[in-house]
């Protein structure tokens, strides 16, 4: 299978018809019994137990007959973790703390090659090529997985920030709830 790339612009744990066809999105070509890696590299711990209530809960509303198991991402097993599930779950939160987590593994890319892999606005932003992020300040260049300029939580502003990166990638503005493939 090619890797299958999904960025979601925020808030994907509320509950909407949106964010429902979000996570059957992300189910959709998986096979039937499914190792999904929660990633919340990107939260502080205190916060992991709400955000892993909140995706388990969105992926078992969304997950039909097919059967899921977790796992909660650790940096100290994180390439083999990934190498045993099918779908990656990058969580929101703080994005360059993410970026951070993420860079400890030079060949991340690679590890990433046949899974499912979903962003959710800190997770968007690191697979794509450059963010804007009014929360962190600025124009940032992400980890180049996904050739996009983006925008999560779009609201109509700072479009315009996008254009000190011309490199003739598309420009992708994503509102909350909504979500993108690349294959």
């Amino acid at each position: 299978m090619k890797t299958k790339f999904i960025l979601h612009g925020g808030y994907a744990s509320r509950s909407n018809q949106k964010n429902d066809d979000f996570f059957k999105e992300i189910l959709m070509d998986a096979p039937k019994n499914i190792k999904i890696l929660l990633v919340y590299f990107a939260e502080d711990e205190s916060d992991f137990s709400r955000a892993q209530e909140e995706d388990i809960s969105q992926f078992e509303k969304n997950k039909g007959d097919k059967k899921l198991t977790f796992e909660i991402a650790s940096t100290e097993s994180f390439p083999q973790q990934i190498a045993q599930s099918d779908i990656i779950y990058l969580h929101g939160g703080k994005t360059l703390k993410l970026l951070e987590a993420l860079k400890k593994w030079p060949n991340f890319r690679e590890f990433l090659n046949g899974k499912i892999v979903a962003g959710e606005s800190a997770g968007a932003y690191a697979l794509s090529s450059y963010f804007y992020s009014k929360t962190e300040g600025g124009l940032f260049e992400g980890l180049g997985f996904v050739p996009v300029k983006i925008i999560c939580h779009y609201i109509g502003e700072n479009k315009e920030k996008l254009k000190e990166r011309s490199d003739g990638i598309e420009t992708l503005l994503l509102a909350d709830y909504q979500y993108k493939v690349f294959q």
